[in-house]
């Protein structure tokens, strides 16, 4: 069907699209007026938040603004979603980037397609376009990816420096939620009992695998585009924020040695494309990727091609908050990366000193699973206050802490620092948890960066050895990504611990690390290196594709109860009717995370996901309740599935496994 509209393109909500095995995915196209005399290049998303309407008002913001410029825009469900025949297997699969593969043909082969074609996506969609940019499919000439990463195992939503992130059961909860719902009737037709039927009996409880799968292995390699960076060779615009988790992205594919160019932005933004992105300045995102993809699309000579390596916000230090409206600091442009300007500075560890003295002494520091409070989401998303790092002091108590002197003039931390440290473990296991903060006159402690590292990693993420007690390791750690200014008068402090509930999974007991000996690498950008650089800020859309029916709302609280945690986060997201074709949607969630005082393994979550969608006498809704908790030996999880037409259940299912938190491979 076509939907004609007031300016000079067309929109089709559902064109078919044949992949090998005779499936259809379902897109959605904006298609210019012009492409019918004379072939246009074409922009591709392809991600399973369902287009008609999971992401429709995002959409609205990108491609029906790019196919006013000249564009064909192809927005695609993924298999096993939305409106799009079959069933999702596992995220980027084999299946998955085939099914890419064949769409990116497919566009080329159309006769409105100057067969130039660029893939762009955040998260899921960032992921996957540069999955497919490694498979080198002829047709593909650029791509723009925003918050995204390039190593599945190390830098995603599952595993950070080889300790569990709880977002794994947490995400894993999310997708069973998302991928349970049916498609749109008005899409299908009265097949869609039956293609939702098919989907919830054959939704894979996904968090087995990722639980099953602990150590670096070809699990995670499989789309790891880090395996082979020279495997990329169309043009790449990396963009992300400093409040996302992934903000090592674009560094480490300007590292990488891509065989194509690479041009980087990094900004102050969580984990939303930048023109809708907090905390603001924004910018123009439509205009920054329209320059991308003229230039590598169209062979437009906009110097697209000669900009800065690196354009970065330089963020100001401010109080800690949960929350910014905005964040103070400037725009730097550094025109290679690594960037020479960028000078290492070698700080030691002392007693309770950072860079003036060796320590003289080993410092003890023990679990503690009340450490970690202040960190706030992994992935801020804006929906609700309390998602950022709060004030740090409370944490760093809890921790073994090496602090500077008061600066005389501010230093701006550039890069990603390492921690390079001797110690030992009580246990035959161990985590740490690396914060470097921010300390002002007044104790108040603003996180910068922080690292992880599984010590029965050490060695590298594709082993785990087990630790001999009271041995001396030498290891390092990795922190994130940073570009902070440390105002003049405060200090910096490093903080290290051996637990940091609720952002990692606690380890199968409680440990004593002993701290011996240590450096810390600070990359420091000197005053008034790199030039100063600024982007327009964003537009408005044109028209709004919406309105609210329902005010949503969101909450997080903190409870002790009995020497035990209780964080409850809770979102009611509302409900929207979409104008043009009166789908009414909404979404619900709850998450509560406890653990004992006396006990860490004897954490838990329970997370809740409401979903559901409607229009005159057709409603379908879904209820996920996901439970994970652990013991020493291994991680027990249960999915509760129940899927509704109107108030009748239509389909239940139980799903549990019990996943041993010792791998297979590798042990000695």
């Amino acid at each position: 069907m076509a939907q004609q509209t007031d300016q000079t393109f067309e929109v089709f909500d559902d064109i078919r699209i044949e992949m090998r095995d005779g499936i259809a995915l379902s897109a959605r196209v904006w298609m210019p007026e012009d492409a019918k005399t004379a072939p246009l290049p074409a922009i591709l998303e392809i991600l399973p938040y369902r287009k008609r309407d999971g992401t429709a008002a995002r959409d609205e913001t990108t491609h029906a603004q790019f196919v006013k410029h000249g564009y064909v825009c192809v927005r695609v469900d993924l298999r096993g979603t939305g409106e799009s025949e079959g069933l999702f297997d596992d995220e980027y699969s084999e299946q998955e980037l085939c099914d890419i593969e064949d769409t990116i043909a497919w566009i080329a082969a159309q006769a409105w397609c100057s067969d130039a074609v660029g893939i762009m996506g955040i998260s899921w969609g960032g992921f996957n376009g540069l999955q497919v940019a490694a498979r080198q499919p002829k047709a593909l000439k650029a791509v723009v990816t925003v918050c995204s990463s390039v190593d599945r195992y190390a830098d995603d939503i599952h595993y950070k420096g080889g300790c569990q992130l709880t977002e794994n059961i947490g995400w894993a909860a999310t997708v069973l939620s998302w991928f349970s719902m049916p498609p749109d009737p008005a899409i299908v037709g009265e097949a869609w009992r039956d293609i939702w039927s098919d989907r919830l009996e054959n939704t894979p409880f996904v968090i087995s695998d990722w639980l099953s799968h602990s150590a670096r292995d070809a699990y995670w390699e499989h789309g790891s585009v880090c395996e082979d960076f020279s495997r990329i060779k169309a043009p790449v615009l990396s963009i992300s924020g400093w409040h996302d988790g992934y903000r090592n992205t674009p560094a480490k594919l300007l590292e990488g040695q891509t065989t194509g160019p690479v041009k980087a932005i990094l900004g102050p933004w969580n984990h939303k494309y930048p023109h809708i992105a907090a905390p603001a300045p924004r910018i123009d995102f439509v205009a920054e990727a329209l320059r991308w993809w003229d230039h590598w699309l169209k062979a437009v000579p906009n110097g697209a091609d000669t900009d800065p390596d690196y354009r970065a916000y330089v963020m100001d230090g401010i109080e800690p908050k949960s929350s910014y409206e905005t964040r103070p600091g400037r725009w730097v442009a550094l025109p290679k990366w690594p960037a020479p300007e960028v000078k290492n500075t070698n700080l030691t560890l002392g007693d309770g000193l950072l860079g003036q003295s060796q320590m003289t002494s080993p410092i003890s520091v023990e679990t503690d699973p009340t450490c970690g409070r202040a960190f706030g989401e992994y992935f801020p998303y804006g929906f609700g206050p309390g998602e950022l790092p709060d004030d740090q002091r409370e944490d760093d108590a809890l921790s073994a802490c090496f602090e500077m002197a008061p600066l005389d003039t501010p230093l701006t931390v550039f890069g990603a620092p390492r921690l390079r440290l001797s110690l030992a473990s009580d246990q035959m296991f161990g985590q740490i948890a690396v914060r470097l903060c921010d300390v002002a006159p007044d104790g108040a402690s603003t996180l910068i960066t922080y690292g992880l590292l599984n010590l029965r990693y050490r060695d590298g993420f594709d082993v785990d050895r087990p630790l001999e007690p009271g041995r001396m390791y030498d290891v390092a750690i990795d922190l994130d990504q940073a570009a902070y200014v440390v105002p003049a008068d405060h200090r910096l402090r490093l903080a290290v611990s051996p637990s940091y509930w609720p952002f990692i999974w606690p380890e199968r007991g409680a440990v004593t690390l002993t701290l011996s000996n240590g450096a810390l690498d600070l990359p420091v950008l000197p005053q008034g290196a790199g030039s100063d650089c600024h982007f327009a800020a964003p537009t408005g859309t044109d028209r709004e594709i919406t309105r609210t029916v329902r005010v949503g709302s969101e909450h997080k609280t903190l409870t002790t109860d009995h020497g035990r945690d209780q964080l409850t986060i809770y979102g009611d997201h509302g409900e929207i009717e979409f104008l043009d074709h009166g789908l009414r949607v909404a979404s619900e969630m709850k998450e509560v995370w406890s653990i004992a005082h006396d006990d860490v393994t004897a954490a838990q979550a329970e997370l809740h996901w409401d979903r559901s969608m409607s229009r005159g006498d057709f409603s379908a809704s879904t209820r996920v309740v996901t439970k994970m908790h652990c013991d020493e030996h291994a991680f027990h999880v249960t999915a509760h599935l129940q899927a509704y037409e109107g108030e009748d259940c239509v389909f239940e299912r139980v799903f549990s496994d019990t996943v041993s938190r010792d791998p297979d491979i590798g042990q000695d």
